[in-house]
């Protein structure tokens, strides 16, 4: 069967990954990636938020199925492209992807549907209002832009705010220059609890979900520094974290369920990865945010652990007859190399040199992430260079042999040595342990 991936990253070399054994793999990328080029039979680079090149590539082909990695093609309609070329697709359409490019749709769905989980929030389009119910607001505020922003754009009072009037100047600014593409902003409640995500395959009706796994955003060890894309992130043998129980889990499958009946009734029915990021509070699960695809580096948790056939589950994805899904039983733990003084970095273009024997040899994986692949070598953007993930029966079995495999990259590169570790779990549990109690 042929099959299309379209996307550059790490998400995308995981998928192709899961894929690659048991189809025929094309891929449509904007750089180079050396791991997705070694695993397709063949790939074009392009650009991939061209969606009529893209869907015109796919008709050239006779591609038989495709699945989108990233969010700005579907933001764009390239599913809308692919399935006027008679391409069904693992993604979901513009109107769908709305869940993820457009906050205020995903807020107003759950007040419209009465879905739980939701936050207190409003939608502001001038600054006069931002700074009369923030003058008024005696909580702590997380201030988000619209639209999309790789991950960047939110910031928490009390992390990246000193106080709500900081809050308001953000905000100014976020609506001034359009970030996200609407010259409005969210303005939320900050829950305090821990984050975790579960994603979730869905065929528009039935939804079968992921094992959990917690990333870490803050660019430094110890959660310092700025918000990033993700600089790692574990998974647990029960499909569970440390520090919550099966009920908390169930709850917030619960609301994705009920926000796929919504996302059917408003739009389209939802076909693809929906990716549910929530903050475990003292009331439960509350729902953060949603992706429209697989979390990076999340993704890199669950795809290697799938024990049904990726390929099978795209089907049932498109043909509209997913059940239950299998994963093996084990622990995960992801770590990401990134250019030294990432997110601001003066190394883009240098060579790093990656050992895979090496990696392998230890026991680990690694997935190319914004890397190109050159005569010269393998050179460094300015993001994220690759995920090494590696497996384990305990979070702090696959963490070691994750943090070994970071040795077998060199060139001016850091990564958080921290995730995964007992340590960090510990802070985690212990954290969720003084909220409930308090």
């Amino acid at each position: 069967m042929k099959v299309l991936v379209v996307g550059t990253g790490a998400r995308e070399h995981a998928i192709c990954d899961a894929l690659a054994k048991d189809v025929e793999l094309y891929a449509y990328m904007s750089k180079n990636n050396p791991g997705i080029a070694k695993l397709a039979v063949e790939y074009k680079k392009g650009d991939e938020g061209d969606i009529e090149a893209v869907a015109e590539y796919a008709k050239e082909k006779e591609i038989e199925l495709a699945v989108i990695g990233p969010e700005s093609p579907l933001g764009k309609g390239i599913v809308n492209a692919l399935e006027e070329v008679g391409v069904p697709c693992v993604g979901p359409t513009k109107e769908s992807a709305r869940i993820e490019t457009d906050k205020s749709f995903m807020r107003n769905l759950f007040a419209d549907y009465n879905i739980d989980g939701s936050l207190t929030y409003k939608v502001f389009d001038n600054y006069e209002d931002i700074s009369e119910f923030l003058d008024n607001y005696e909580k702590d505020v997380v201030v988000k832009p619209v639209g999309l922003t790789g991950g960047k754009g939110v910031k928490i009072v009390g992390e990246h705010l000193k106080d709500n009037q900081d809050a308001k100047e953000y905000a100014k600014e976020v609506m001034d220059n359009a970030m996200g593409g609407f010259t409005q902003v969210i303005i939320e409640e900050k829950v305090v609890g821990e984050e975790f995500t579960i994603q979730a395959f869905c065929d528009g009706e039935h939804l079968a979900p992921m094992p959990t796994a917690q990333d870490h955003p803050h660019a430094f060890e110890g959660d310092q520094g700025l918000i990033t894309g993700g600089m790692g992130s574990y998974s647990n043998t029960d499909g569970l974290l440390p520090f919550m129980t099966q009920e908390d889990y169930n709850a917030a499958v619960a609301i994705m369920k009920e926000t796929l009946k919504a996302i059917a009734k408003e739009t389209t029915p939802y076909k693809g990865i929906l990716y549910g990021q929530f903050m475990l509070s003292k009331e439960g699960p509350k729902l953060i945010e949603y992706n429209a695809r697989f979390g990076d580096p999340e993704a890199m948790n669950v795809l290697p652990l799938l024990k049904t056939p990726m390929i099978d589950v795209c089907k049932a994805i498109v043909n509209g007859t997913l059940d239950k899904v299998e994963f093996e039983d084990k622990a995960s733990v992801c770590k990401y190399i990134v250019p030294d003084g990432y997110p601001d970095t003066p190394h883009a273009g240098e060579i790093i040199e990656v050992d895979e024997e090496c990696i392998e040899d230890i026991g680990a994986k690694v997935f190319y992430a914004a890397v190109s692949a050159e005569e010269e070598g393998i050179t460094l953007s300015g993001s994220r260079a690759l995920g090494i993930v590696a497996q384990g029966k305990t979070i702090s079995e696959a963490e070691k042999i994750a943090e070994e495999a970071c040795g077998c990259i060199k060139g001016n590169v850091y990564h958080r040595r921290d995730v995964g570790t007992e340590e960090l779990v510990q802070k985690r549990i212990k954290h969720m342990e003084d909220i409930l109690n308090s």
